[in-house]
């Protein structure tokens, strides 16, 4: 391969690579002879590794003619302002004001529904000819089945998924199941076989679908993302198809590399109104079923193979149904808080009673109340990652501790909760509970249940029957809200600076996510980011130092009663506030991000504190709503913006 020149060719390899990388190379003169020869070594290497060579010096062409950003005028600036303000304003008409009109009666969510189905992959085609897959060395020309399902595997080679022996073995025997008797006979080792070619050719066409043009993208959208609801479009939410793939499930999986089938038409049950236009199969297929049930808030649904899950296509969180799903969850956590000291006061009567099925429940409602812990479902053994809630919890998640820390009646938990995330801590509870407990635990093993006399279904029954549509888990939204108000009512000051306020709700965000356990791994990129913000506030101090050392000299000056000098000195009295408001909001950035790094405070925002806390928090504190929620979750909470004051009290 030679060194591509303007206007030169390569003399070898394939012509379209060619021409990417001779697009892609950007060459100066060469003005002396070492430089000539260092780029000339340096190309080739470019060349041969596929790289992309930038050179220092431009094109001659580039050189004289440079390109040059046209800095907008303020008149152009104010003017985009304009724009966006009026297209919220058209935005804001627009929008369909659900709340404001009255509820469907009898569990009737729509009258009128239409939607053109749910949107397909794309069949598989076969590998090209240049790509191969390899068994023992040799090549293998696999039959299209079996072909597809390597090339799910070939997509995970970077990933620890494949060198997982529960992985690893559920893959291999799924896709013998898609061989052919004579594939099955010749591969028989997964540890003989080469899937790197199919690997590289995924990464290529990943990177192909990178470039999709914005109108391939927005016309399936325009096709499968709306549906017509009571005569309003609607967005719909996940209007695609999964492809088929590999299971890879949370935490330890027992099915982690399974096989998941694609899905046709016919796997999957349509519904819509009996007057819409029913939407069409693709060529050649029909749907399982063609419903019109307005009880439900589903457009389309299938069962997954693997789990034998009910999948769903539902609407956006923006639309109406979700909206008022919403919207009543968090009116029956406010109705609770009118009568949840009386539902204590029973719960804590019940730890006395005589029968053993009440002191559990009363038990396992302390917990709910108290910790927020999920409920927890009963589940097949063996069928799911080994995750627990409070209703399933066993004797080895708890230890007792009658002193601990200096503190009487200590239960230290221990168990994977929802997703796999590790649930620990250590709580004093009254000597009731404690004694409660200990006598759950009696004459059992490890892997007992804790509560072998109870179950969600139970404990929820019993819930409904206190107050309607109360069950566990409304408890866990009514604590994380009351604590959310109750701290911003803490934490708040009227005369902190916008960047203090926020970090406050922050704050208050966190004390809620702590609660209920919602953390995560902080990102790879965390130490790297916090360096560079370091650096900034670094840099900012030193700009702060530089301008209060030039306004003392500007004030010096002054006492030669130059008027010029007065007006420098105002300018460089600005420029030191500028520095200490800019450095304060960094070093308030870099204390949010320390804070929260292991906290996930997007899912107790999103689906465990009421809205209107944070809507009326910020009318009162004059935070602008976008500071809080972004744009697609002010449309999702649309309806709490319109209807909340600043007096809003949970």
């Amino acid at each position: 391969i030679c060194c591509p020149q303007d206007g030169e060719e390569h003399k070898g390899g394939d012509k379209d690579r060619e021409a990417e990388i001779t697009n892609k190379l950007c060459f100066g003169t060469f003005y002396n002879g070492l430089t000539d020869c260092v780029n000339h070594l340096l190309c080739k290497l470019s060349c041969f590794c596929g790289a992309v060579l930038i050179s220092q010096k431009p094109r001659k062409e580039e050189a004289e003619h440079p390109v040059t950003t046209k800095k907008k005028s303020k008149e152009e600036i104010e003017a985009a302002k304009a724009l966006k303000i009026k297209k919220r304003e058209e935005e804001e008409q627009q929008r369909w004001r659900w709340w404001e009109e009255d509820k469907y009666e009898d569990g009737i969510k729509w009258k009128f529904l239409e939607h053109r189905g749910p949107f397909f992959p794309p069949e598989y085609q076969h590998l090209p000819d240049n790509v191969n897959f390899y068994y023992n060395g040799k090549v293998v020309k696999l039959g299209l089945a079996a072909e597809e399902v390597a090339l799910f595997f070939a997509q995970m080679l970077d990933h620890e998924y494949t060198t997982k022996d529960v992985f690893r073995n559920n893959f291999f025997k799924d896709w013998r199941k898609e061989m052919t008797l004579e594939e099955r006979v010749l591969i028989s080792d997964l540890n003989k076989c080469d899937f790197r070619e199919l690997h590289t050719m995924h990464k290529e066409k990943v990177e192909a679908r990178k470039v999709m043009s914005k109108e391939e993208k927005l016309k399936i959208v325009e096709e499968y993302g709306f549906c017509i609801l009571d005569h309003h479009r609607e967005r719909i939410g996940n209007f695609k198809i999964e492809p088929p793939g590999l299971f890879r499930g949370r935490g330890e999986h027992p099915k982690q590399g399974m096989l998941k089938k694609r899905i046709q038409p016919e796997d999957v049950i349509i519904n819509c109104a009996k007057k819409s236009c029913i939407p069409e199969p693709p060529a050649g297929h029909h749907w399982k079923e063609v419903r019109h049930d307005n009880t439900v808030t589903w457009l389309a649904s299938w069962t997954e193979n693997v789990q034998g899950s009910c999948k769903y296509v539902m609407l956006n969180p923006s639309s109406k149904l979700k909206g008022e799903k919403d919207w009543e969850k968090y009116e029956v956590a406010r109705r609770l808080k009118s009568c949840v000291n009386g539902i204590r006061q029973q719960y804590q009567q019940d730890i006395k009673s005589k029968q053993m099925e009440t002191r559990q429940r009363a038990v396992a409602l302390y917990f709910i109340d108290k910790l927020a812990l999920r409920a927890g479902n009963e589940k097949e053994e063996g069928e799911t990652a080994d995750t627990v809630g409070c209703c399933s919890l066993r004797v080895e998640h708890i230890t007792l501790h009658d002193l601990l820390e200096d503190k009487d009646c200590v239960v230290e938990f221990d168990f994977l909760g929802k997703d796999c995330i590790r649930y620990y801590n250590k709580v004093p509870v009254t000597k009731r509970v404690f004694k409660n407990l200990k006598l759950f635990m009696k004459n059992k093993e490890p892997g007992d249940d804790l509560f072998d006399r109870l179950n969600t279904c139970l404990l929820n029954k019993h819930l409904s029957s206190l107050l309607p549509g109360l069950t566990a888990k409304v408890f866990r939204t009514f604590n994380a809200s009351i604590t959310l108000q109750e701290q911003l009512q803490q934490l708040s000051n009227m005369t902190d600076n916008p960047a203090e306020k926020l970090l406050s709700y922050n704050r208050a965000n966190r004390a809620v996510a702590v609660l209920c356990n919602h953390q995560r791994v902080p990102p790879k990129t965390f130490d790297q980011s916090m360096a560079n913000l370091q650096s900034k506030i670094d840099g900012r101090r030193e700009q702060l130092a530089l301008a209060k050392s030039e306004l003392k000299l500007a004030k010096k000056e002054v006492k030669a009663h130059s008027s010029d000098s007065k007006l420098v000195v105002e300018r460089k009295k600005k420029a030191v506030q500028r520095c200490e408001e800019q450095l304060m909001k960094m070093e308030v950035q870099a204390t949010n991000r320390e804070e929260n790094k292991q906290i996930a405070l997007g899912t107790s925002k999103l689906n465990y504190l009421d809205p209107r806390i944070s809507v009326a928090w910020c009318k009162n504190m004059e935070v602008p709503l976008d500071k809080i929620y972004n744009k697609s979750q002010r449309d999702k909470f649309a309806w709490a913006v319109d209807m909340t004051g600043a007096d809003f009290i949970f």
